[in-house]
């Protein structure tokens, strides 16, 4: 397919083009593959919210569910403006593919909610969760979908989810994941995927030769993905060099004060005008001088436009589908290792996994064996992904969906054509 003809990819037909490589790369069956690709359903709900103002307004929410082959639908739910059927769908393949590379008992679905949550009051967002839960209702279950929380949702929304399902249901914890530590969340659940990103990049430097003392890093997103990853890198003795939000960014070429950064956004709820940082915007944080990129804030970020700018000798994807197709190429010609998002933000339902196997046997773990765990699953992930990487000689991405399509199309096949 010539690059002409690919600019006008959708999210989901990305993430079905990779499929299609790993399956030629593999000489797999052409009718298991028509049978992985598509997704199992598909539910759009409208939701009547009565505004704290008298007035109504409709919302549409949607959840697809993709492939459960290898276990239980599961797949976050994200609030947001731009949230429409395809992203929606896009999302729950890359769960499908995202929980077979770490070997969880799970299949892919995604949720959402096309609204901005910054125009709604915490009263509305309660609400429109507790509709959202009742529409999809019929089609979700601790044996059957999980959700958990995705972009612009949280704990809370998930403790108001859970809280609607029990109504109808009785004691039902392992419905939903990334509830509250005290409404039977998992301790490490909130730091999880940010943890799964750094460990993947750990795991990437020592591959590609990157001193990550040395390196400078920059992280576009400072949400639950992006924070968690600055300070968990920070930590270990990383240098942050800039990060942005949805307001704009901060750079700091000698590194950023990560704990200092954390209080100030806790106070102002943005980084910018941090003491001691000059700004620049969000697309100049991917532009600007550092050894690793992590994009953390959402899909499409990197395109052809930007690509031939990119300065980073490596980009870890904490987001979804940060980078488009066009931008994969341009970055392969330039020699620039990408870790992808399949296996560098599985951290979030990783853990999330241990969290719905914490609610059925009613038995809590302690945070450092959540967080051991997690490490044995990322780094043996990492490992079967870099092998199929170098056994191929194709990129991570490629690499990283061989490992997941051939779980996937293996446990079709077990379980008969149906």
């Amino acid at each position: 397919m010539s690059s002409a003809s690919r600019k006008d990819f959708s999210p989901f037909e990305i993430a079905m083009h990779n499929v299609d490589i790993a399956a030629r790369t593999i000489k797999l069956n052409g009718d298991i593959v028509t049978l992985i690709k598509n997704p199992d359903r598909e539910l759009k709900v409208e939701l009547p919210l009565m505004r704290e103002d008298g007035t109504l307004q409709v919302f549409t929410g949607y959840r697809v569910q993709h492939n459960n082959a290898r276990g239980p639908f599961k797949g976050g739910i994200r609030y947001h403006h731009e949230v429409d059927l395809d992203e929606v769908r896009a999302l729950a393949a890359l769960m499908t593919w995202k929980t077979a590379i770490v070997s969880i008992p799970f299949g892919g679905a995604k949720g959402g909610i096309t609204c901005d949550p910054r125009k709604l009051s915490q009263k509305e967002l309660e609400q429109l969760t507790r509709l959202f839960t009742t529409g999809i209702d019929p089609i979700i279950g601790p044996n059957v979908d999980i959700p958990a929380p995705d972009v612009n949702t949280n704990a809370q929304v998930m403790a108001w989810f859970a809280d609607e399902y029990s109504r109808r249901h009785g004691f039902s914890p392992a419905c939903v994941t990334g509830k509250p530590v005290d409404l039977f969340g998992s301790y490490g659940r909130e730091e999880a995927t940010g943890r799964g990103v750094v460990m993947t990049y750990r795991e990437a430097a020592k591959a590609f030769g990157i001193d990550m003392k040395a390196a400078s890093v920059a992280v576009q997103g400072f949400g639950n993905v992006g924070s968690n990853t600055a300070k968990i890198l920070s930590h270990m003795g990383g240098k942050i060099v800039a990060v942005s939000d949805v307001e704009g960014g901060i750079y700091n070429k000698k590194g950023l004060g990560v704990a200092e950064l954390l209080n100030y956004v806790k106070k102002t709820k943005a980084v910018k005008d941090f003491p001691g940082s000059e700004p620049l915007t969000n697309e100049e944080l991917l532009e600007c001088s550092c050894d690793v990129l992590i994009p953390a804030a959402l899909g499409g970020q990197v395109t052809k436009s930007n690509a031939p700018r990119i300065r980073a000798k490596l980009i870890v994807e904490g987001a979804n589908e940060p980078l488009t197709y066009e931008a994969d190429e341009i970055l392969e010609a330039k020699g620039i290792h990408v870790v992808p998002d399949i296996l560098a933000n599985a951290g979030g339902v990783t853990v999330s996994y241990f969290e719905w196997a914490q609610n059925l046997q009613q038995f809590r773990w302690q945070e450092d064996r959540v967080n051991a765990e997690l490490e044995t699953i990322m780094v043996r992930a990492f490992d079967q992904v870099w092998k199929k990487t170098q056994e191929y000689k194709v990129p991570m991405r490629i690499g990283a969906y061989i490992v997941a399509v051939e779980r996937v199309s293996k446990a079709t096949a077990l379980r008969g054509h149906h």
